[in-house]
């Protein structure tokens, strides 16, 4: 499976979790999980709220250690269960469009020998954006979450 971004807007994270994929769909797509593992401690998920359906809407709110809320609105373009979610924050809720969209989430779960190959290719509007993204952490982040989404899968 190819892993490397498709073009210069896009970043990807790619991992063999030993858990099975219909685990790591659950991380996903479970409000209760998703909160356990969904930011890279120390921060915090207090809420999730999603609607996983062609066409739900999310909201996932990130918490800083220094109590700052960071509310991220998205919409599900696509839901295969234990195969395939892709979402965007182009759109909010009930197909309203967002004031900055960012990016578009691809996240594959391919099963390997009882253990899931993890993809989640994030695609930006702008090289602006993905460089943005890059700076942010991406990789760091991306990588300490994908770490306690592991674990967390292997548990249930």
């Amino acid at each position: 499976m190819n892993t490397a971004p498709a073009n210069d807007r896009e970043l990807v994270l790619s991992r063999l979790i030993d858990a099975p994929r219909e685990n790591v769909y659950r991380c996903w797509t479970e409000p209760a999980l998703l909160k356990q593992w969904f930011a890279p401690k120390p921060y915090e998920t207090p809420v999730v709220e999603v609607d996983v359906r062609l066409g739900g809407s999310s909201l996932i709110v990130m918490r800083g250690p220094d109590g700052q809320d960071m509310p991220n609105r998205g919409v599900y373009l696509e839901v295969v269960p234990n195969e395939r979610l892709v979402a965007t924050d182009a759109f909010t809720e009930a197909w309203q469009p967002s004031a900055k969209p960012f990016m578009t989430v691809i996240l594959t779960f391919n099963q390997q020998d009882g253990k899931t190959l993890y993809t989640a290719r994030v695609r930006h509007w702008t090289v602006e954006d993905r460089d943005a993204h890059e700076k942010m952490g991406f990789h760091a982040g991306w990588g300490l979450c994908t770490d306690q989404l592991a674990a967390l899968a292997a548990t249930i």
